[in-house]
């Protein structure tokens, strides 16, 4: 998986971490949330904020 790969992302967040709400997630948990993924290659200074955000915003529309 890659940064541009939120909803594969999403869902793997939320299997690996039941019951958190995603809205409270702030960015840096995300991004060590993220890079601790199994099958996750990508380096941390490809990231951003916009990334982050797609990612979020993918994670809370798969538990609503």
């Amino acid at each position: 998986m890659k940064w541009t790969d939120s909803l594969d992302i999403a869902i793997a967040l939320a299997e690996h971490h039941p019951g958190v709400d995603p809205k409270t997630v702030n960015f840096v948990d995300l991004m060590r949330w993220v890079m601790a993924l199994p099958g996750f290659t990508e380096d941390e200074r490809r990231c951003g904020e916009r990334k982050l955000e797609a990612i979020q915003q993918a994670w809370i529309d798969e538990v609503e």
